[in-house]
């Protein structure tokens, strides 16, 4: 049952938090612990703490974190051309360019940790309608998958293109939280928000294209057609979540209240 715990490490250098599955399961158990039981209790008692201050920091750095990601892998890949855009294979041990891969692949993985606190966030104000299952599912999903597929297949290659769309994607996200934060009338306007969505929908989208091209028209690539499969299957799973919550929230017509 717990055989994939002993596969072999795919870089034998690895990255932080790859090189052992209890890392990353240990911390994804507490999260799912605090979210779903210890949160509640601890907070039953007590009023919504005022997170301002934290907020506004922790949205001023994801925004410049995700950024400077995003403008890193974008100069690789599309100015310096490290790679054929065709077919992102993993470096061997062996590149000139293989520490760099593996820098930007910890970045993105420390990264899909650290958005873990979003949650947490939620339940020290009692935000708890905004903790759903859309939400949940996203965050143990792009930890825990950065892991494995970091451990089981390496860094970089066809992972690039994930981190280089998310990545935009947060930035904006990040972006928007900050000034709706600060400006009132900017959490009021739902236009924003509705285009977050799109950007979002749009990105799964992209993703699954993308990974639907080099499995069918690049026969020669040497990315596992597992990795593409999982990519083109969480794709249609994540455009269907957003899918359902753009409608619920934005085409839907709101309910009449009762009188």
């Amino acid at each position: 049952m717990l055989r994939f715990l002993r596969i072999p490490q795919a870089d034998p250098n690895p990255i932080p938090l790859a090189g052992s599955p209890w890392p990353i399961l240990l911390i994804l158990a507490a999260y799912l612990l605090f979210v779903f039981k210890l949160g509640k209790i601890f907070m039953k008692n007590r009023k919504p703490y005022d997170l301002k201050i934290v907020l506004k920091v922790y949205n001023i750095f994801q925004v410049l974190y995700n950024g400077i990601y995003f403008g890193t892998v974008f100069y690789y890949l599309f100015i310096a051309r490290i790679c054929n855009l065709q077919c992102m294979e993993s470096f061997p041990q062996d590149h000139e360019r293989k520490q760099i891969e593996r820098v930007l692949h910890t970045a993105y993985l420390v990264n899909k940790v650290l958005d873990l606190l979003d949650t947490v966030f939620f339940i020290l104000r009692k935000s708890f309608k905004q903790v759903t299952f859309l939400h949940i599912y996203h965050h143990v999903f792009m930890s825990f998958g950065s892991y494995a597929l970091t451990r089981y297949y390496g860094t970089g290659g066809h992972l690039n293109s994930v981190g280089l769309l998310n990545s935009l994607v947060h930035t904006v996200m990040y972006f928007y939280y900050y000034l709706s934060s600060e400006y009132p009338q900017v959490r009021s306007n739902i236009w924003w928000k509705k285009y977050i969505t799109l950007t979002q929908l749009s990105q799964f989208l992209l993703l699954f294209s993308y990974s639907t091209y080099v499995r069918f028209f690049s026969p020669n690539c040497g990315v596992p057609h597992g990795i593409l499969h999982l990519n083109m299957l969480q794709g249609v799973v994540f455009f269907y979540l957003f899918g359902k919550f753009y409608i619920q929230a934005y085409l839907r017509p709101p309910k009449s209240k009762q009188s």
